[in-house]
């Protein structure tokens, strides 16, 4: 053979080998590559398929006409528009034995701006003394009692003058369980504390001022306890709980969580949000410059003809909340009507507080 033959031959040779290890090494990394791609996908699909069994277990409607708010001309759409919700913290467990004639723990209102991509939340306190419709002049969190989501929204509503357009009533153990699945949550707890857990041990939790990780059951003693400071600062902290328990929820290391998260939402939950309005709320979770704002209802407390302690709103405040979250969700201020709603309960009954 001449050279000219064995050259070639030690070409198409090392050609060969080099074609063969490249088929090799694409195989090599081409099969990790594959089991992620399906890994991933295929737990996509799973949380999709687990969020929407979750979103149609805990839908239920509000029951006003056409489900839409007395305070809308239409019905909206949050893929579009810019919308309410308001968030019902409820204790429900066994040892109440209320079922779902429960009183409201929590009250808090979120309005969703699309443009800007920013949430505003107002804590409302349980004992704010208004007009509850049909049932007259009373602590806010009785409204739940009396008619469940649908007089809550309606006490709301007349309370603030803005439009609720859906609403989502969760229970303590759905709290717990959330907090637990992603892990605890980081909190800075601003004084010590002793209190009870969920299931009403007493002095069960004790927490030291100081930023740490808290667990559910701490977490939801955090955000419950009243007698260190008022309800204003406790709806502050809940606030506060809130936006760490969203930080921590978008996280990457919660990715893995969301199965469990969903799942504990998912069976202590009730909502009138349909699976693709739900999904219509992803926009604010992924928003990387999302402002997340809270707002509270100035007032005094104290004691009133009956014995019982209320907190009376100051009017003033109300007034310039309701415009600042009107305005929040692109809605008229001329169409504001404060004298229909607050303003007249406060002129009246100022004077019965000892």
């Amino acid at each position: 053979m001449s050279n000219k033959n064995k050259n070639f031959s030690r070409i198409s040779i090392r050609k060969q080998k080099m074609k063969t290890n490249r088929k090799k090494l694409l195989l090599y990394i081409g099969i990790p590559l594959s089991v992620v791609v399906i890994t991933v996908l295929s737990y996509g699909l799973h949380l999709y398929t687990t969020a929407k069994d979750a979103a149609n277990e805990s839908f239920e409607k509000v029951g006003r006409e056409n489900e839409k708010s007395d305070l809308r001309s239409e019905s909206v759409d949050p893929i579009e528009d810019n919308v309410s919700v308001l968030i019902i913290g409820v204790d429900d467990s066994e040892n109440r034995g209320f079922n779902e004639k429960s009183r409201s723990d929590t009250l808090i209102l979120a309005t969703f701006n699309k443009e800007s991509g920013s949430i505003k939340l107002l804590s409302i306190p349980r004992d704010s003394y208004v007009n509850v419709p049909d049932h007259g002049y009373t602590k806010i969190n009785n409204a739940h009692f009396f008619g469940g989501p649908k007089k809550a929204i309606n006490t709301v509503e007349r309370l603030m003058n803005v439009p609720v357009d859906y609403y989502v009533r969760l229970n303590f153990e759905a709290f717990i369980e959330v907090v637990n699945s992603l892990g605890g949550i980081h909190y800075d707890v601003p004084f010590e504390i002793v209190e009870m857990d969920s299931q009403d041990n007493k002095n069960a939790i004790h927490l030291f001022p100081g930023l740490q990780e808290l667990n559910g059951e701490e977490a939801l003693a955090m955000a419950r306890t009243r007698k260190y400071d008022n309800d204003i600062e406790r709806g502050k902290r809940q606030q506060e709980i809130i936006k760490s328990i969203v930080k921590q929820a978008a996280s990457a290391s919660s990715i893995l969580k969301l199965d469990d998260l969903i799942t504990a939402v998912g069976n202590n939950m009730k909502t009138n949000l349909s699976f693709s309005e739900m999904k219509s709320f992803i926009s604010y979770g992924i928003n990387t410059n999302l402002s997340l704002s809270s707002v509270s209802l100035e007032g005094t407390g104290g004691k009133m003809n009956d014995g019982l302690w209320y907190y009376q709103i100051n009017e003033q405040s109300r007034s310039e909340l309701e415009k600042e979250l009107r305005a929040h969700l692109d809605l008229s201020i001329s169409d504001v009507n404060s004298s229909e709603f607050s303003s007249e309960s406060n002129e009246v009954n100022e004077s019965t507080i000892n």
